[in-house]
């Protein structure tokens, strides 16, 4: 590693990465006991605040909307592979896992994330501003991918339960893959200008601060892949005690989807509320409804085609109450959005939603 390599990047951020990976090793398929579960804790922590780094730095070097894209892709992709590789094993204890893993996504991002995000921003900036355009195109696909994927099972008649023919998921698969490659394109090409944050006069040194070289901006994009690997795979090696004390506690197993969905989503959290302090409030927005849009987008296909392999039942449809909080979401999120301007009021709002969503998890 040559000095300007490291000069560029902090010496923790390169230690952590590999260091956390290294107690995923130690810790995957073990008992933890009081001292293993205290590394595990450690390195998820520190996983986590080195992937925001690395998320940044690359961010920095590519730009707006590429750098809220490719952290959100990043976390998507090994979640997914994290799904399909617990429903592979799990039998029909598996069933309703994507369902749910899905849906607590939606309700973090759009609520916990985004609430957080305009909380702390209003504390700081008082009143907040982003681009309309971008964000109520997001929510327009999210609502979509959602009603589609997560709530038209439930009334769909073809097969037995709130689940899917086979024809049905591969049309369902193909929208999404469709309707999350068009947002994208937008994002990406089309629309890229809708998606970049609103200049403000309380723009930081940090944002005008010449961009990391190359091989820097490499470096971090592969330690950051590194750390979302250790942060998914940390996340998925707590869950059994998270488990045993759901069950001592006598709260729903589906409470442990929603923690470990909680975990995973860590890194997008910390860089949403990093950005709106920074009244970057339009690259919390693309990290909140990027990060649905994503975990929909690419779920819903990858189970489609793992559906083929797999074993058991598959249950989409969400039940009444998981609607109604859905509904909930969208018109909070609608009138959120449709402004351009936020403030404390309806950060507070989204938070409600959400811990009502937290609360009728563990009391149905």
């Amino acid at each position: 590693m040559t000095s300007s390599v490291v000069h560029g990047l902090p010496r923790w951020s390169l230690a952590v990465p590999p260091l956390a990976f290294v107690v995923l090793v130690l810790s995957w398929g073990r008992d933890l006991g009081a001292i293993l579960l205290i590394l595990v804790c450690a390195g998820l922590g520190a996983a986590v605040i080195a992937a925001v780094h690395h998320a940044e730095v690359v961010a920095h070097r590519v730009g707006e909307p590429f750098g809220t894209l490719i952290l959100a892709l990043a976390v998507t992709i090994i979640e997914v592979a994290l799904i399909v590789t617990l429903m592979a094993s799990g039998g029909d204890k598996a069933a309703s896992l994507a369902r749910d893993t899905v849906f607590a996504a939606v309700m973090i991002t759009c609520n916990g994330i985004l609430g957080i995000a305009l909380v702390v921003g209003s504390l700081r900036h008082h009143v907040q501003e982003f681009r309309v355009h971008a964000s109520s195109g997001a929510l327009a696909v999210m609502t979509a991918l959602v009603t589609l994927s997560l709530v038209l099972p439930t009334f769909t008649t073809s097969a037995s339960g709130p689940r899917f023919s086979g024809p049905q998921l591969a049309f369902a698969g193909v929208v999404s893959l469709v309707m999350y490659g068009v947002f994208v394109f937008v994002q990406t090409v089309r629309h890229r200008d809708y998606f970049l944050p609103v200049k403000s006069s309380d723009d930081t040194d940090d944002d005008h601060a010449a961009a990391p070289s190359g091989k820097v901006a490499l470096i971090s994009l592969g330690l950051l892949f590194v750390c979302l690997v250790a942060v998914v795979g940390l996340a998925k090696t707590v869950s059994p005690k998270l488990e045993s004390a759901v069950e001592s506690a006598g709260a729903p197993l589906a409470v442990v989807g929603v923690v470990i969905a909680l975990l995973v989503l860590l890194p997008e959290t910390v860089a949403a509320t990093r950005a709106a302090l920074r009244n970057r409030l339009q690259t919390s927005v693309n990290l909140a409804l990027g990060s649905a849009l994503a975990s929909i987008g690419l779920t819903i296909p990858a189970i489609g085609i793992a559906s083929i392999w797999l074993d058991g039942p598959l249950v989409l449809g969400l039940g009444g109450k998981e609607i109604v909080l859905f509904a909930l979401t969208v018109a909070v999120s609608t009138i959120t959005l449709a402004t351009g301007k936020a403030t404390l009021l309806q950060g507070a709002v989204h938070l409600m939603v959400f811990s009502a969503f937290l609360f009728l998890a563990v009391s149905p």
